[in-house]
């Protein structure tokens, strides 16, 4: 397995991979990923396989402002690079390589990267099915968030301090 940044080239791939991981309403589209990938692609980690296909990534972009709102997923000028707080906008992985500790990489080296560039912290909406899952990092359960709602679905703001 090979982790590296991700760039412009990754572009059909990684839409490709978030719409495996979610559904319709909840998937960033082609246009989101551009954008995102223009604007901060050093805020995008990507995991390959000996092949050199991806097969996880975690992106997100970096900000002063201490919640995570839906607004942001559409909004890559939002990014403020000396901002305080590392957003997570999504850790996908394709179905059939998970549960083998490549999402937990991921986010590990996401969040050494985060507190190495002097960030206050990460912060992240999931679904209550996966709150478990980010405590183990030293997430914590902020409740339901107030600035998500994607999708219809209750999202849950969980808040990584360093």
């Amino acid at each position: 397995m090979k982790l590296r940044r991700g760039n412009i080239n990754d572009l059909r791939e990684l839409a490709s991979i978030e719409s495996i991981c979610f559904p319709p309403e909840q998937a960033a589209g082609l246009e989101q990923f551009r954008r995102r990938l223009e604007k901060y692609p050093q805020h995008f980690l990507v995991l390959c396989d000996s092949d050199g296909k991806i097969i996880s990534f975690i992106n997100g972009f970096v900000t002063d402002i201490p919640d995570l709102t839906d607004e942001m997923y559409e909004k890559a000028d939002m990014h403020k690079e000396n901002g305080s707080w590392q957003m997570i906008f999504g850790l996908n992985t394709l179905p059939e390589y998970r549960r083998r500790g490549h999402a937990q990489t991921l986010m590990n080296e996401f969040l050494s990267i985060a507190r190495s560039e002097g960030r206050r912290g990460a912060v992240l909406t999931c679904k209550e099915s996966l709150i478990g899952f980010y405590e183990r990092f030293g997430f914590v359960n902020e409740g339901v968030s107030e600035g998500s709602v994607i999708g219809g679905v209750k999202w849950y703001q969980m808040r990584r301090s360093f």
